[in-house]
């Protein structure tokens, strides 16, 4: 997954509280945006890469960051609802009480993210690269994994309830005291190889 080019530059701009409904955005760089408290419904990023940007408390609906970089950028206390992130990368970014509520975040890269303070609730995640995320504690609820990279990922104590669990290898993650349901535990030990009897 490579940074997409970018044609503009946005540097050190300040955008706290700003409405960015309906808003669009294509190929920008922005360096150093401070987007903390900012709202709105239906904003469009698109191949844009954000470097050292601050998401703080902003609240993001209906909103779609396709094919994004975010580097370095926080997310403390930030609200994804029903938004778009398919084939977005994050890289040493901050997620500290982080609430992702539905959306399709397909593809994305959370390589090694500590999420253990962030909820994802009924997220499309599918195919997303999750190698290595610290989720201690976290939220990972109702969310499709199907086909997500998780080798090495630490989800102790994670809730995982009624999430796709089908493609996980216990080998290569860390479920201690995960949170699943019956026919989630099911899926497991025969990802163990084991043969479930109920006699």
């Amino acid at each position: 997954m490579t940074t997409p080019p970018t044609t503009t530059t946005v540097r050190g701009e300040d955008w706290y509280a700003r409405d960015l409904s309906g808003q669009e955005f294509r190929n920008v760089e922005f360096v150093d945006l401070d987007l903390t408290e900012t709202f709105g419904v239906g904003a469009v990023f698109e191949e844009c890469v954000f470097r050292h940007a601050k998401l703080n408390a902003s609240v993001h609906t209906d909103a779609a960051f396709t094919n994004c970089t975010f580097t370095r950028s926080t997310f403390f206390d930030v609200r994804f609802e029903r938004c778009k992130a398919i084939g977005s990368r994050f890289e040493d970014c901050t997620w500290d009480i982080a609430k992702v509520e539905g959306g399709n975040w397909s593809f994305v890269s959370l390589t090694k993210a500590d999420l253990h303070s962030a909820s994802f609730t009924g997220v499309r995640l599918r195919e997303a690269d999750l190698t290595g995320v610290r989720a201690v504690g976290g939220t990972l609820r109702d969310c499709d994994l199907a086909g997500a990279w998780l080798d090495r990922a630490d989800l102790t104590g994670c809730d995982l309830r009624g999430s796709d669990l089908t493609g996980i290898d216990p080998a290569t993650v860390t479920l201690d005291r995960a949170i699943i349901t019956l026919p989630q535990a099911v899926t497991i030990i025969e990802a163990m190889g084991l043969d479930l009897r109920v006699d």
